[in-house]
């Protein structure tokens, strides 16, 4: 052969898939159910009319949330890529969207771990109540050291520090073990063990005394409440978030699915076992609640909280009231640990699958390489007296200008500009259980479009008006505003990064025959 000949392409490195759906099923739920589904919903069905959320709340999951899943899930299963390679296959003008979801990810990834970190110092903290009679004054002071005023220092917190490094220690174990041994054993043993803990600390609340106050708080209906725009804004803003949806996640995961994977029975079931979850943690957490008002003496109205508050201030209160309070608070807190490990480790394999495609690297050099890059920008800026205003700040905005804006963008381009969404539908209905009719498009295209629209108008309008938290401009502009326009310019500069020949989507022979088989088959 002559020495002036081409070069040939690299062989396509075999893609890692689910050894079963099962798995698929268990890491999609993991991700799915995190630390919103337990601190967050419960006071959100609260706060929107109780148990009248439900309707909102089930016409949201059905007209936006399952949608918007199947849309994922079409993406990656199809083109078998990363977020960037998928959207790139689909189009290489959408290459920028996978880069943005990339990037979201990488953010949520650095600040998700410092909160499974606390979870786990809380599990210990639990034998001994160690925040003693004050919770609060505990939490802020003692154990986060909370300074007191925003900004960027490095004065490092032990207590958060070491077992933040742990906790990274761990995922990376499980990064770099790869789909099979790594991601889809720890979802096969945490979940389980996710869900017969919080079991056991739900039977545990419902008998302890007020527990029925807290439960009639949770459920009655105030059915004037669905008269409110706020309330239906805020079911399909939960479960937007609660399904890991328009981020990555489940276009990555997805994409390790065996080419005869049921999507959308899948889907049903990740979408239904999450939502069932969620009203499991309401009746557990709202059965506490109604205990520690009645403790108190006063209202459940009085006591419920949400977030950081609910955890970490109002569960250690319970918990120094309850009987077996230590049982109750290491069963609450080892599950808010495990719950967010399923849901980090599938954030994480965003950025990692995305590196491998990109840059042709195997499973082992890409996923030490991400893990150690994000674990250093997490020990570096979260662990520290400003952290939590940093996480805070960081929190508000990449949900905001990050996953629901990205989620915006995405449907309008692949509805609206490239018109793909009877192509996905074509795929779906060729090897799934439930069809995707006409009304899936008009759900995807107009309905989910319609709602996020609202949401990021609401969000941009509250966050212009008055400066967020009242922090100082400056540190609200770097890593709130200067943070969601990084993503933007970041997404569209990795574009420009060349891709490596054996992911090329031309240069990928099972790539090409499946895009063959679902030609001849849409044509049929």
């Amino acid at each position: 052969m002559s020495s002036s000949s081409p070069a040939r392409p690299a062989p396509p490195v075999k893609r890692e898939t689910f050894s079963s759906r099962r798995l698929f099923i268990l890491s999609a739920i993991g991700s799915a159910v995190g630390l919103g589904n337990i601190w967050r919903f419960p006071y959100i069905a609260y706060d929107n009319g109780g148990g009248a959320f439900l309707i909102p709340y089930l016409v949201a999951l059905l007209t936006a949330g399952i949608p918007l899943l199947f849309l994922d899930y079409a993406v990656g299963h199809k083109f078998r890529g990363s977020a960037p390679l998928a959207y790139r296959r689909l189009h290489r003008a959408a290459e920028p969207l996978g880069w943005w979801q990339v990037l979201v990810c990488f953010v949520i990834a650095a600040y998700y771990a410092v909160i499974i970190a606390w979870a786990l110092m809380y599990t210990i903290f639990s034998f001994t109540e160690a925040w003693g009679d004050d919770a609060e004054g505990f939490f802020f002071g003692n154990f986060l050291g909370v300074a007191e005023a925003p900004g960027l220092g490095f004065d490092f917190i032990p207590s958060v520090f070491f077992p933040l490094l742990l906790i990274w220690a761990a995922v990376i174990l499980i990064m770099v073990a790869g789909i099979r041994k790594g991601i889809s054993r720890a979802n096969a043993v945490l979940l389980p063990l996710l869900v017969a803990m919080f079991v056991l600390l739900v039977i545990q609340a419902l008998f302890l005394p007020g527990a029925a106050q807290g439960l009639n708080a949770f459920f009655t209906p105030d059915w004037s409440a669905l008269a409110d725009p706020s309330v239906w804004a805020a079911a399909y803003g939960h479960i937007f978030f609660s399904l890991s949806v328009g981020y990555g996640i489940m276009v990555t995961y997805s994409s390790y699915l065996k080419r005869r994977t049921d999507l959308t029975g899948s889907g049903m079931v990740v979408a239904f076992s999450n939502s069932g979850f969620e009203i499991l943690a309401g009746i557990g957490v709202f059965a506490a609640l109604g205990f520690m008002a009645q403790a108190a003496g006063t209202g459940v109205n009085d006591v419920v909280t949400q977030g950081i508050g609910l955890a970490f201030v109002a569960f250690p209160t319970i918990v120094s009231q309850a009987p077996f309070g230590a049982v109750m608070g290491v069963l609450f807190f080892g599950s808010l640990v495990f719950a967010g490990i399923t849901s980090l480790i599938s954030v994480l394999e965003v950025i990692v699958a995305a590196v491998q495609d990109k840059l042709g690297w195997g499973r082992i050099k890409a996923s030490l390489v991400v893990s150690i890059l994000v674990a250093a920008v997490s020990l570096a800026f979260f662990p520290t007296a400003t952290g939590l205003y940093l996480l805070d700040t960081s929190d508000a905005f990449v949900n905001s200008f990050g996953i629901t804006l990205g989620a915006l963008v995405t449907v309008v381009v692949l509805a609206w500009f490239l018109r793909k969404l009877p192509l996905l539908s074509a795929h779906l209905n060729r090897i799934s259980t439930v069809k995707m009719r006409g009304t899936w498009m008009v759900l995807v295209a107009a309905v989910v479009p319609l709602a996020l629209i609202y949401m990021v108008a609401n969000e941009f309008i509250s966050k212009i008006s008055t400066t967020y938290e009242g922090y100082p401009d400056w540190f609200v502009g770097v890593f709130g505003w200067g943070m969601s326009a990084a993503l933007v310019v970041l997404a569209l500069v990795l574009t420009f990064i060349p891709w490596s020949r054996s992911s090329k989507a031309h240069d990928d022979p099972e790539y090409d025959a499946v895009v063959e088989e679902d030609a001849k088959e849409t044509a049929l």
